[in-house]
């Protein structure tokens, strides 16, 4: 089937208080599934007075839940990850019809996800406070946290079902209600959880879902009632809500772009190097933003690292993820990201680059689905556009360096800060790497340095707007605030040595 073949297909609900909403809006988009090029679905946009509405019952929802004892609150939680397991192939074949991945890599997206929800039915331990007792005679401190209020999640459309896992369980847990705006790329896995949670017996409001684009998105940042905005996606929007939300005084967490860098030493294992910087560039299509895109080969290991990495990626298949097939590689998101990935494969001659592994011809060998084979691109320059822009997809710029400290340099010019790795036997390479590299995680032989639900993920530079990170205990100081008490109590007549009830003493 084309893409613009006019087929019925189902029109999605927003959820607003625990009920399906059908949006009275006239403007939508068309879900894809990008291995056939089809329309599976239609997601309203909801329109201001829609997003104000679900907000609201956030907001009313919020006194009862955040009431509620934690270790009440995070049950509902448990029940959540049974029913997750319960449903994982589901959910993973979902995650690959609306977005591509393959059904190993959506698997693995959706386990990720799953121990967020994990480390959120912790939270009873994690949320308690501090006291110290006769801080100053007859004074006793302590500290307290309390949830924020009502909390916005802004998710991608790389990962659909694992992003919001990062964000509305601890959210939720730590007293707060939720209100989720997916991608709209990939709205179906987003609104599969809200069913789940209902099953769970989250009670209406605490969790809610409003569709849309840039105009919902607004709603949300400049809305009076949203105490708190959590965002994964480009750098350019990460800025965009960071400085609107916090200019209309909210809390915000924005997790932006990255060009991360994989540096390959002399002395590594170049076997295990190539397949670790192979899984990193290409896996998923290379739609992360922890995918190492540029690999920095130092001295003589550049020429043996690019011929067994383009020997590797000529075998890898692509093809469509929802079939019957088991191919290494998925589609990209839409035909114009397809053709704009592609495009950098065209700029890349046009600077004096050397394709030795061109991903158009698996565009050119389909003519249904959103294709882009894996690509390399040798003898990449810093100042090159293939250097310096995120291309989020399966291209790995090749750029070559003399020394250790070359690549530092390169690095340290480099505007994003997600992730990096180093190849390397020398203890001593992988220390000056990992002490001196400007990122916020660092891999040491591992391809993919993104952290587990238990560790912040600690992008910096402009791949992170804020200061408390998403995961990790800091997600549960982004989604409470902290109460100080101090306390002193003084002798009152009934207590005075007059009562003998309170001297131990018998009338």
């Amino acid at each position: 089937m084309s893409a613009t073949a006019t087929v019925s297909v189902e029109r999605l609900s927003y959820l607003d208080n625990g009920r399906w909403v059908v949006s009275a809006s006239a403007r939508s988009g068309q879900v894809f599934n990008p291995s056939r090029g089809s329309v599976i679905a239609e997601v309203p946009f909801c329109t201001e007075e829609e997003v104000d509405a679900v907000v609201r019952s956030a907001a009313a929802a919020l006194p009862e839940w955040s009431a509620i004892p934690v270790v009440e609150r995070v049950r509902v939680l448990f029940k959540f990850r049974q029913i997750c397991l319960e449903r994982f192939d589901e959910i993973a074949a979902l995650v690959t019809r609306e977005h591509g991945k393959t059904l190993v890599e959506a698997k693995a997206s959706v386990q990720r996800g799953i121990e967020v929800v994990e480390f959120a039915c912790g939270i009873p331990s994690l949320i308690q406070g501090t006291t110290l007792a006769n801080i100053a005679r007859g004074v006793d401190s302590e500290t307290i946290r309390h949830p924020v209020g009502v909390c916005v999640g802004i998710t991608p459309f790389n990962f659909p079902f694992m992003v919001p896992l990062w964000m509305f369980p601890v959210a939720i847990a730590c007293g707060n209600t939720f209100v989720l705006k997916p991608s709209e790329r990939v709205p179906m896995s987003s609104n599969l959880m809200g069913e789940m949670l209902i099953d769970a017996g989250l009670p209406p409001g605490v969790f809610n879902i409003v569709h849309g684009d840039k105009t919902c998105v607004d709603a949300l940042l400049t809305h009076p009632l949203v105490k708190a905005i959590s965002f994964v996606g480009s750098t350019t929007v990460a800025q965009h809500v960071y400085e609107t939300g916090t200019r209309h005084g909210k809390r915000v967490q924005a997790a932006g772009g990255a060009k991360n860098h994989l540096i390959v030493m002399p002395d590594a294992d170049l076997k295990q190097a190539a397949a670790a910087v192979q899984a990193s560039a290409f896996g998923c299509a290379g739609e992360r933003c922890m995918a190492g895109s540029i690999a920095v080969p130092v001295g003589d290991v550049a020429q043996g690292l690019v011929e067994r990495l383009t020997e590797i990626g000529a075998n890898m298949k692509t093809g469509a993820t929802d079939g019957g097939d088991s191919p290494d590689m998925g589609p990209v998101i839409t035909r114009q990201h397809q053709q704009r990935v592609a495009g950098y494969l065209d700029i890349a001659g046009d600077e004096g680059a050397k394709v030795v592994l061109d991903g158009r011809k698996a565009l050119a060998a389909r003519s249904e689905g959103f294709f882009v084979g894996p690509s390399i691109v040798d003898f990449v320059k810093p100042d090159m556009r293939l250097a310096k822009e995120e291309i989020f997809g399966p291209v790995l710029s090749v750029l070559r360096t003399r020394s250790v400290e070359e690549a530092l340099n390169i690095a340290r010019d480099c505007p994003y800060g997600n992730g990096a790795s180093i190849f390397t036997s020398s203890g001593w390479a992988a220390r000056q790497f990992k002490m001196n590299f400007n990122a916020g995680m660092i891999g040491i032989n591992i391809g993919v340095p993104a952290p587990m639900a238990w560790f912040p993920f600690t992008g910096w530079n402009r791949s992170f707007f804020g200061d408390l990170h998403i995961q990790g205990v800091e997600s549960i100081h982004f989604y409470t605030q902290q109460k100080t008490i101090m306390t002193r109590w003084f002798e009152s007549a009934l207590e005075s040595h007059h009562d003998p009830v309170w001297r131990g003493k018998s009338s």
